[in-house]
């Protein structure tokens, strides 16, 4: 027996996930690959229920998950149909007719001294006061591959050593995520995970330790198990309704919380990104796949109604409907607690941050990674448990402060919704990375941050968020060695970029469908 386990746990042999959809099977998916002998995988799901399955975008961890389960990438692109994203071009968020790019590769190449961002701001004020030719810096995009590549519908995977420009390429995908849910539903149940077809309608729990126990079906049948894992979604059947996990709710940060999805007939070649278009009460999504796009518009509905967001929706949509529009509500928040007793929820049943930077995904990744590492096999140990929280609860942070830089630092003040985000009280832990990054461009990551430096750097600067000084370190390096190597990056950001197959091409080459 496990002396630091809870007195009131035993052994975990039978794992029940009530959920199924992208998250559910995830969960199974990576549960399934990690099983010790003899742990018996039962995941419940209802067809009367369905899933959300909208989010057709994703980030670049989700390569790490597949590479764990050992799937080959060409082929998961080719089933659900998707193709290559190399970050999300943001349109209108400054005024009308602006845009910038949030790459996911990197910028330049930082140093053990220095990160390449300064080194830019030092040839910009030199440039300013007459040191530099005009045009010595460029523009930051200049220096980044995934930029360059996007801006002419190019791709490649990184390749090659750390001291090449294509190892700085970082990518992620657009993909059907229900196709994406079988994909991983085949590879689960494959590995002996017993799917069960069946509406959950009550949740028995242990009268004295308050432990689930079982759920019943609507049909009669009781799935009794050790661990109950909640990937119900936004009911969030589990961790919410039967353990009582208060929300914690960030609508007065991130105030979106409907959106409505279309399918719509692919126009020209799919871009390599993905486009955000800010719109009056929101923002609208535009994703190619390999045979179709999708989009979708986010708003907040204390600004707009349905018929009027509708509206919008179809005026910006490109390519004619292939289905109507599909509403959905959300909250932007988490659950207080995402392991309680011996539930742990996953994906939408523990929080929900809304998709602007296509994090949902990957937030039930990190879940599911945790919950392997912590796997509790010999009982439920309390301190992970808290551990687990404390965690996810971070993670979640981390991510909102992202998210709310985007439309604090907006500088659209044409409508109510824009002037509200742009006037609002932010998290502290926001106000003082934006403190320190007009001071002198300083931008300290956290080890744990899903965004690197690289991706704040792009969102601020992208916002118009511009240091005032930069860090005097930098200049210990000779001016016109500063100049010259800084000249000799943008080159061979430009001749690389021009050197890659269009994106269209890469698909038909390697995961056309």
């Amino acid at each position: 027996m496990n002396p630091n386990a809870q007195p009131d746990t035993a052994q975990v042999k039978r794992v029940v996930i009530v959920g199924g959809g992208t998250s559910g099977w995830m969960c199974a998916a990576a549960i399934a690959r990690m099983a010790p002998a003899g742990l018996s995988v039962t995941l419940v799901e209802s067809e009367e229920i369905g899933v959300i399955g909208v989010g057709e975008a994703s980030i670049p961890t989700l390569i790490k998950f597949n590479d764990f389960l050992g799937l080959n990438e060409n082929d998961v692109l080719r089933y659900c149909r998707g193709t290559f994203k190399l970050g999300i071009e943001f349109v209108d968020w400054l005024g009308a007719g602006e845009r910038y790019f949030h790459p996911f590769g990197l910028f330049g190449r930082d140093t053990p001294e220095f990160a390449f961002h300064q080194l830019w701001l030092r040839l910009k004020a030199m440039s300013a006061n007459g040191t530099a030719p005009p045009d010595a810096a460029g523009g930051i995009h200049d220096y980044n591959l995934c930029s360059a590549a996007a801006a002419q519908g190019r791709f490649s995977p990184p390749n090659g050593g750390s001291d090449t420009i294509l190892s700085t390429m970082r990518h992620a995908y657009h993909f059907d995520a229900s196709l994406y849910g079988q994909l991983l539903r085949g590879y689960a149940e494959q590995r002996n995970v017993s799917r069960v077809e069946g509406k959950v309608v009550d949740v028995m729990r242990d009268p004295e330790l308050g432990m689930i126990r079982s759920v019943s079906l609507g049909d009669g049948r009781v799935l009794a198990g050790d661990l109950f894992i909640d990937c119900s979604g936004f009911r969030s059947l589990l961790i919410g309704d039967a353990l009582g996990s208060d929300f914690v709710d960030w609508s007065h940060y991130l105030p979106c919380d409907r959106a409505l999805a279309l399918p719509t007939e692919r126009t020209g070649l799919p871009t390599p990104f993905t486009r955000a278009t800010a719109d009056r009460a929101g923002w609208r999504w535009r994703i190619p796949l390999q045979q179709r796009n999708g989009n979708g518009y986010v708003f907040a509905s204390d600004f707009i109604d349905w018929d009027e967001a509708h509206r919008q929706l179809l005026d910006g949509a490109e390519g004619a409907s292939l289905a109507e529009p599909m509403p959905l509500r959300f909250r932007t928040g988490h659950r207080r607690a995402f392991w309680e007793k011996n539930c742990i929820a996953i994906g939408l049943a523990g929080g929900f941050i809304e998709p602007l930077e296509s994090t949902s995904i990957h937030l039930a990744q990190v879940g599911i990674q945790r919950l392997i590492n912590l796997w509790p096999g010999c009982g439920i140990n309390a301190a992970e448990v808290t551990h687990y929280n404390r965690a996810m609860c971070a993670d979640y942070e981390r991510i909102r402060d992202f998210i709310v830089l985007h439309y604090h630092a907006a500088q659209r003040k044409d409508s109510e919704f824009w002037r509200y985000v742009s006037n609002m009280a932010i998290p502290d832990t926001l106000a003082g990375r934006l403190d320190m990054f007009r001071a002198h461009g300083r931008i300290i990551p956290d080890p744990e941050d899903l965004f690197s430096e690289h991706s704040w750097l792009a969102v601020m600067l992208g916002q118009g968020i511009h240091p005032r000084n930069y860090d005097t370190l930098v200049d210990r390096i000779p001016a016109d060695t500063l100049i010259h190597h800084m000249r000799l990056l943008k080159n061979a950001v430009a001749k690389t970029a021009s050197t890659l197959l269009i994106h269209q091409e890469y698909i038909d080459r390697h995961c056309a469908v």
